[in-house]
């Protein structure tokens, strides 16, 4: 299987395993800063120079002997599973996606025919009930994370403990994890034990979020897209989220984790 969605500088001064949605526009650029001292002109994601990533042939025999070797300092990052599915939703569903489509072609129409799920349109702004809209959406997801119909989970919303142990079960070994909510602090503490050709403060980074501005604003707490049906759904998808990464299932307007990452326990339970 290798080490899919797995990044690493050309330098090999670190290793990063993508989780989507949990800040890896900005990861990505700071990684390629940290080697050329520019960022990538773009979405991180469209770069095929620069950075070794999986999806590219040439990298996936650097990338392997790397991480079995753990010859460089390997991290990754996480987000509160309730905002996480939000922002799912409000960039992959209810936005426009940087080629002027909807994301997946044919899946928003499919949302709204099978699930009744409405997500406006920019010709009217955007306008819908977003908590309707987004609850239904959530239905959805957990039938492709549990029954895999109507289609194969996105990776956007699948677990965040399951991007993460792929890595683990393959041979690697995580040397950092740290929290999307506290990306500042968690960032430069790579940046600082990685032997990067260039330096750099993570507090002048400019901030890269490439799904912003394609689509509506949330409108709400976080707490109040979540009824109780709902957090049951997001207790049954993300349960291993909640509990390894430490994050408040009880209060989903927390978004702050409530303890700090074991990551002894990350490797024997997602190592299985």
């Amino acid at each position: 299987m290798g080490f899919p969605g797995t990044w690493m500088t050309e330098s090999a001064s670190m290793v990063y395993r993508v989780v989507p949605k949990c800040a890896c526009s900005s990861i990505g650029q700071i990684m390629f800063y940290s080697d050329h001292g520019r960022y990538f002109d773009g979405d991180i994601h469209d770069s095929t120079s620069g950075l070794h990533k999986w999806n590219q042939d040439e990298s996936q025999p650097l990338i392997e002997a790397n991480v079995k070797a753990h010859k460089s300092l390997t991290f990754t990052c996480v987000r509160n599973p309730y905002a996480r599915i939000l922002s799912s939703f409000f960039d992959k569903i209810a936005g426009i996606q940087r080629n002027g489509k909807r994301y997946r072609g044919n899946l928003v129409p499919q949302l709204i025919q099978r699930y009744g799920v409405d997500v406006g349109s920019p010709e009217n702004g955007f306008e819908f009930d977003q908590v309707a809209s987004f609850r239904r959406f959530l239905l959805f997801a957990r039938d492709t994370i549990r029954w895999r119909r109507p289609m194969e989970p996105d990776i956007h919303w699948s677990a965040m403990s399951g991007h993460i142990s792929t890595f683990i079960v393959n041979g690697g070994r995580y040397d950092q994890i740290f929290f999307t909510e506290k990306f500042n602090d968690g960032m430069q503490k790579v940046l600082d034990a990685a032997p990067t050709p260039v330096k750099l403060d993570v507090n002048d980074v400019p901030k890269f979020n490439e799904s912003e501005g394609h689509g509506p604003k949330r409108a709400h707490k976080v707490s109040d897209y979540f009824d109780d049906l709902s957090r049951h759904l997001v207790w049954e998808i993300y349960k291993k989220d909640f509990q390894l990464f430490k994050y408040d299932f009880d209060d989903p307007d927390n978004k702050l984790p409530r303890h700090e990452i074991d990551l002894d326990e990350i490797h024997a339970k997602l190592g299985r």
